[in-house]
């Protein structure tokens, strides 16, 4: 089992907020991003940074958009499309969307619109 699967997404959130932050993007469009990959509205999402949830246990409720497979791309020298295993491939995918939302595409290219 591969470390991140059981470290908290309460941990990691704030990296992906000052990611984007740094590049001019807001924590409400990264809630956004993250709703659509996940089906989590903010206060659900709320409910999972306040209780610590392990990225195994966030993914394992969220509703994954079914256009999440559009997400192509590399993210740590791994192409997102090609990760076999279920779960890190959801992590890789919200990666590269935080990635995307950073690096200043439109939120309709992110959330492939």
């Amino acid at each position: 089992m591969h470390r991140i699967f059981t470290t908290s997404v309460a941990s990691v959130y704030p990296h992906y907020v000052t990611k984007v932050e740094k590049k001019g993007r807001t924590k409400a469009e990264l809630d956004q991003v993250i709703e659509w990959l996940t089906g989590f509205d903010e206060s659900t999402l709320q409910k999972h940074l306040d209780a610590g949830t392990t990225f195994e246990d966030f993914f394992a409720q969220a509703d994954l958009n079914p256009n999440a497979s559009l997400i192509t791309g590399v993210v740590c020298h791994v192409r997102v499309e090609e990760v076999e295993d279920p779960l890190m491939q959801k992590i890789r995918y919200l990666d590269k969307l935080v990635d995307e939302l950073a690096k200043g595409k439109t939120m309709e290219k992110v959330l492939r619109g």
